[in-house]
């Protein structure tokens, strides 16, 4: 598939790296001439200096030919006009990235008028992630599919985890939650587990099943679910406007510290009722004059990675019930997995999975058997996937024990109507069945993907 991005940053670099792995044809477009030639050394792609709002550079990169047209600068309205001229010149499919919180509610109008396929938004998504770590916050990550009615958590198991020294098949008799267990990260080895599988100490273990049977699953195993009530965010940026609101909507008591009076200032007459300080986040005696001590989540959102995570450790050592970070260089993330900080968000990465996800399904030839949902898991190293099945599907009513389905790879959950079914060797696939794969080292965009040819 041909694509073009426009924008060199990390979102544009990181989607380049993804798209070159799975063999699409790229353009690099950027104002910045060393960012531009940086992504041609690394990865080999064509790469054009120019703004990308002009007819004349996206006529060099031949935009009429494009089937994707991806348009991720730090301008809102460059993105935005880029996207409405890539359309205008020919290209089938055009994403644009907006983050200004003011575009919010005209997004849906924005993308049916000016005939763009998709909009996104790091910052918003970003917000959805971290609520979603807050309300379960026993769980390291947290993924939804189907619409929020099934859920992929990540669990690291501690020394009081009854886990610990389990066969896999002999779960049933610990916990008989339904839901299923369906990768480990064991020290830097990453593997689907079997029922022969042991767990131990330190394991990172990823879940998946209904919220309810999760929350159960944990109780049954240890690894408490307690509710948080008071939440302190330090950085008052975009996803600090987006997730306050989130948070006061639920009923938590939110407390944001905001080093810039201006901004200080703006998100006290937007959020009226909530408590925000204007001062340094970073202080930690600011942080216990606060009430840091008494704050059940901690959440570190300023603009550096560095200040994000030690925050982070500093309110794991005061016994902060939960600790979110913020960070942008995912190339911290090994590190990351050795500190006591309980959760990390990566915009950008966020960002990246749900446009891969899209490229995923426009480049299977029936859209409608392609990816509906995407997420990269452990380091990028296991893929979770979300179908639709249908009578395109040649394995239908078949039990999945019959199925030659490719090695490294697991069919994880099934959504029937109301119903979700944590499958077995009986188990069959159902036309207009919700399903989800878990699979490492393959790429797949349609369910066909998962039978051995």
């Amino acid at each position: 598939m041909r694509i073009v991005i426009l924008g060199a940053g990390k979102v544009g670099a990181t989607l380049t790296a993804q798209l070159v792995e799975e063999d699409h044809d790229l353009v690099i477009i950027d104002q910045q001439e060393d960012r531009v030639e940086r992504l041609v050394d690394r990865f080999d792609v064509m790469g054009i200096t120019g703004n990308g709002a002009t007819f004349d550079v996206l006529a060099a990169a031949e935009i009429g030919e494009t089937e994707v047209f991806i348009a991720v600068t730090e301008s809102d309205e460059l993105n935005l006009l880029a996207g409405l001229l890539a359309k205008q010149l020919g290209a089938a499919n055009c994403i644009v990235r907006v983050r200004n919180p003011e575009y919010l509610e005209q997004r849906d109008f924005m993308r049916e008028t000016m005939g763009l396929s998709m909009i996104v938004n790091p910052e918003l998504e970003a917000a959805h992630a971290i609520r979603r770590m807050i309300l379960f916050p026993a769980a390291v990550k947290v993924e939804t599919f189907a619409n929020g009615r099934i859920e992929l958590a990540g669990f690291r198991l501690t020394k009081n985890s009854r886990l610990k020294g389990v066969r896999l098949r002999d779960l049933t008799k610990i916990s008989r939650a339904k839901v299923l267990l369906c990768a480990v990260k064991r020290g830097e080895t990453v593997f689907i587990p079997d029922g022969e599988t042991i767990l131990a100490e330190e394991d990172r273990i990823y879940v998946i099943g209904q919220h309810d049977k999760l929350v159960k699953f944990c109780q049954d195993i240890r690894l408490f679910e307690q509710k948080l009530r008071r939440v302190m965010i330090v950085g008052g940026g975009r996803i600090a406007f987006y997730l306050a609101g989130q948070l006061a909507d639920l009923g938590l008591r939110v407390k944001i510290i905001e080093h810039q009076m201006e901004r200080a200032q703006e998100l006290s007459r937007k959020f009226p009722h909530l408590t925000v300080i204007q001062s340094d986040g970073s202080d930690e005696v600011i942080l216990e004059e606060e009430g840091l001590s008494e704050t059940d989540a901690f959440v570190a959102l300023t603009g550096l990675d560095e200040e994000n995570i030690m925050m982070a450790l500093y309110a794991k050592q005061q016994q902060v019930k939960k600790t979110i970070s913020k960070v942008t260089r995912m190339d911290f993330a090994t590190v990351l997995d050795q500190l006591a900080i309980d959760s990390v968000v990566s915009p950008k990465r966020i960002v990246a999975d749900q446009i891969l996800s899209y490229i995923r399904a426009k480049n299977n030839k029936d859209e409608a058997t392609g990816v509906q949902r995407l997420y990269k898991l452990v380091d990028d190293q296991i893929e979770a996937l979300e179908f639709i099945a249908t009578n395109k599907f040649g394995f239908l009513e078949l039990p999945l024990k019959q199925l030659a389905t490719k090695e490294n790879l697991l069919i994880a959950a099934i959504l029937r109507g109301k119903r979700t079914i944590v499958p077995g060797g009986e188990t069959v696939i159902k036309n207009g069945d919700h399903v989800i794969i878990i699979a490492k080292n393959h790429k797949i965009q349609a369910l066909e993907d998962i039978i051995k040819r």
